[in-house]
């Protein structure tokens, strides 16, 4: 049974699947570290220093009413709330 399984490893097919997988996640790596520290700055900075981090909807305001200044007193609060930046 051993034999047969690897035969159908290295057939091809399933080693060509893992290196996709591979490259795949660290691609996804890369971009997601592009778009949040060299994209995200300076569009931040020519909208008026918006911090996209501390972005925010609130979906219910919680114990604690609004408004919120930020996202770690919207979470203190308790409110049930949608992230909007760079999460």
């Amino acid at each position: 049974m051993f034999k047969e399984f690897k035969i159908f490893i290295m057939r091809g097919n399933v080693v060509d699947l893992a290196v996709g997988i591979v490259i795949g996640a660290a691609f996804g790596a890369i971009v997601n570290s592009l778009v949040k520290d060299v994209l995200m700055p300076p569009i931040g900075l020519l909208l008026g220093n918006v911090d996209f981090g501390n972005l925010f909807i609130v979906l219910k305001e919680g114990a604690i009413g609004g408004p919120y200044e930020s996202l770690l007193v919207a979470n203190s609060g308790r409110c049930n709330h949608k992230l909007r930046g760079i999460y």
